[in-house]
């Protein structure tokens, strides 16, 4: 198709809608009047908001006890911290929590014994609750309700309720390694009670440190030889003898018990840690903006409801009086 062609075609559509134009004016009219009046009757509806950042969820407990800090609990969480507490702040235990305390099965005039009452309260609370990422790294959660001061309520209880869920959960998964640790740390403490009772049985035999004792005995033992005191000599032999029997059950006893002190004092850090974890709750976000009752209507936007619904009615009548010129051309032939 050239040039000349798309410009005749051009010129027969305009003709063809100036021909009828009284009928688009009719239908124009009518459809405009029609929405105008759906419009009016749409419910309005006002739009609060919260802005907040997400903060990475380290190890508060590593914070007071780590030498080494690896993690600022004051900095900005990265987008996978932001992907996280979007999934609480849409997670089903919010939800629950927010149907329950602002009553939406009447709020939102659905009946419980309605089949299907679920997906339909569901759906409602999805058109009227959202939560998203920004563009600069920040959530927006976003309540519509008919009443600016309950949107501003929900809105900020929700933000609110993400900080309890997550804390929450934070702590149900330290809890569980705080019982392992506790655990570990009892394991450990028992040991060390059954060898320093052995250790103690040894002491009782006169054995406190064998490698000392036996040193200071070899010199008592070479003095009473050099002096040609040959009782002497042999009872401080005897006497090294009888340690001497103890040597391999003390040595170990001493290596087994150090290392074990050393065992329990890192479980015993790692307790702390863990119970600090188990225990404390921080926020799992920067609230930037609270939510205010709104002063203005957010929904619905009359107007443009009425634009759109105009012109789209018009080209549907527009294209349907196409075909049916286009069915009567065949016939005219």
């Amino acid at each position: 198709m050239n040039s000349t062609d798309s410009t005749l075609n051009s010129t027969h559509l305009l003709r063809f809608i100036f021909d009828r134009r009284r009928t688009f004016l009719i239908i124009g009219t009518i459809a405009a009047a029609l929405s105008s009046v759906a419009a009016m009757l749409m419910e309005e509806q006002f739009k609060s908001t919260v802005i907040m950042f997400a903060t990475p969820q380290h190890s508060i407990g590593e914070q007071f006890y780590e030498e080494v800090k690896r993690n600022d609990l004051l900095e900005y969480g990265e987008t996978e911290d932001a992907e996280r507490l979007l999934q609480i702040l849409n997670s089903d235990r919010i939800r629950t929590r927010i149907i329950a305390k602002y009553d939406l099965w009447k709020h939102y005039d659905i009946e419980r014994s309605t089949p299907g009452a679920q997906s339909l309260l569901g759906k409602e609370y999805n058109s009227n609750v959202d939560a998203r990422l920004t563009r600069y790294g920040s959530i927006e959660v976003a309540v519509f309700d008919r009443d600016p001061r309950q949107a501003a309520d929900m809105a900020n209880d929700i933000a609110f309720l993400a900080d309890s869920v997550a804390n929450r959960l934070r702590n149900e998964r330290a809890q569980e390694a705080l019982v392992y640790a506790g655990s570990s740390l009892n394991q450990v403490q028992d040991e060390i009670e059954r060898m320093e009772e052995q250790l103690g049985r040894l002491y009782e035999l006169g054995i406190y440190d064998f490698a000392t004792q036996i040193e200071g005995l070899n010199e008592q033992y070479a003095t009473a030889i050099a002096k040609g005191a040959t009782a002497n000599a042999e009872k401080i032999r005897k006497q090294m003898a009888e340690i001497s029997t103890h040597a391999n059950d003390f040595n170990k006893l001493t290596n087994l018990i150090e290392a074990a002190y050393e065992r329990e004092a890192i479980l015993k850090k790692r307790f702390e840690l863990m119970k600090l974890d188990a225990e404390t709750q921080m926020p799992s976000a920067f609230v930037v903006d609270y939510a205010t009752p709104a002063d203005k209507k957010a929904k619905p936007i009359r107007w443009l409801i009425v634009v759109m619904s105009v012109v789209s009615t018009l080209a549907l009548a527009l294209l349907i009086m196409l075909g049916a010129e286009n069915l009567k051309e065949p016939q005219a032939a």
